[in-house]
């Protein structure tokens, strides 16, 4: 039995899987008599399942980590998927008991070692058009981390993305810096802010505090204080970006 919820009723612990989505569906509309359901496990990289209806009925592609897991788990991600396929709010408290699930140190871990063996990530390597993601990290390692730092991986994106301007992919330990700033016409100094916000991800990582995930804590924004210029380099990041 899963600890991290209230009991609920025995039955639905005897359930299939079908059978859950079933109870489910009706549930959310009962008048509509329940269609049939497949219920398949995959082995996605990520955490992600997907629900679709047709003429055939239910079909669910539930990632295969999640395969075993507490019926409480499965009814909760039943909620989520159905509310979503049938345009409604996912109720808070199967949300918060999903996101609690996956964000145990466990899943996490196992979570982390899926997207390693199975996921794929493009790197195109440190060097652009206009700047050397690995000189520009060495630099900042000195000046902000007194070098110690580990270099990651370093590559610029396929496309120059205005909306995700760099990342850090902790499963590939990757830094990755949108193509729009290996341009001449960019400050070097606006490269630098987004590659050291990213060098703080690797620094302090993502806190999971039972279902909330804090990916700037505390200790993330008061070193990112430290850049120099910081307010120059926000003012240009929303120039280059607008």
């Amino acid at each position: 039995m899963y600890s991290g919820d209230v009991q609920l009723q025995s039955a639905i612990f005897f359930e299939t899987p079908e059978e859950l989505f079933a109870r489910v569906f009706r549930e959310l509309k009962p008048r509509t008599p329940a269609p049939a359901v497949r219920v398949e496990f995959c082995k996605f990289a990520n955490a992600n399942s997907f629900i679709r209806w047709d003429e055939s009925g239910l079909g669910v592609r539930v990632t295969d980590v999640l395969e075993g897991s507490p019926a409480p788990i499965l009814e909760a991600l039943a909620h989520i998927l159905l509310s979503k396929l049938l345009r409604r709010p996912s109720p808070r408290t199967y949300v918060e008991r999903y996101r609690r699930y996956l964000n145990r140190k466990e899943m996490r871990r196992c979570l982390q070692l899926v997207k390693q063996t199975r996921g794929r990530k493009f790197v195109s390597g440190p060097k652009g058009s206009f700047f050397d993601l690995e000189q520009l990290f060495e630099d900042l390692n000195v000046r902000y981390f007194h070098g110690l730092m580990a270099r990651p991986l370093l590559g610029w994106s396929r496309k120059a993305s205005r909306l995700m301007l760099g990342h850090y992919d902790p499963s590939h330990n990757a830094i990755i810096i949108s193509k729009l700033f290996d341009d001449a016409r960019v400050p070097r100094v606006a490269v630098e802010y987004v590659l050291f916000h990213e060098m703080l991800h690797l620094r302090y990582p993502i806190e999971h505090r039972g279902a909330r995930r804090c990916v700037h804590t505390r200790e993330f924004k008061d070193a990112e204080k430290q850049f120099v210029p910081l307010k120059a380099a926000k003012e240009m990041l929303k120039r280059i970006c607008g």
